[in-house]
């Protein structure tokens, strides 16, 4: 068990890794992050909290079947999306300029509009719930690993 200074320090840090990781995601349409990177960033709280807290507790939260459920429903979210504008072209932008993803982006340097995206950003969702999923699962799994052959000392 690692000390109680590592495990409250993780228990401030987590939620603003989380959050970081959240405007990745949500931004990376107008600004470098995206689904992968905010994913990414997500993971890594999972690693944190194993570090402070043990992999068997973090397992016990952060179960396979979950895990697997958060994947496939983004892997289906972004086939979704993908599909949803087949009355034009596969992958088409169908929500740009509607008043759910609002405003078409001005032309040349302008101030970013969270809003101009269409379904780019849920498509970023839909890559970051994959990918928190999967590498949180490769985190776990690894930690548990190391729990069972005995170096967790």
């Amino acid at each position: 068990m690692t000390s109680k200074i590592v495990r409250t320090t993780a228990q401030f840090v987590t939620p603003a890794v989380l959050l970081y990781g959240l405007y990745l995601i949500i931004h990376g349409h107008v600004s470098s992050g995206g689904g992968f990177q905010g994913g990414a960033v997500f993971a890594s709280s999972a690693a944190l909290l194993v570090v402070a807290f043990g992999s068997e507790r973090v397992s016990s939260l952060l179960q396979e079947h979950r895990l697997v459920a958060i994947s496939c429903s983004g892997a289906l979210m972004f086939i979704g999306l993908a599909f949803a504008g087949m009355g034009t072209t596969f992958f088409f932008n169908l929500f740009a300029g509607s008043p759910l993803f609002g405003n078409v982006p001005a032309y040349g340097p302008n101030p970013e509009d969270i809003w101009t995206g269409g379904t780019v950003p849920l498509m970023n969702i839909a890559v970051a719930l994959n990918v928190v999923a999967g590498l949180s699962a490769i985190v776990l799994a690894m930690a548990l690993a190391t729990v069972k052959r005995g170096d967790d000392k």
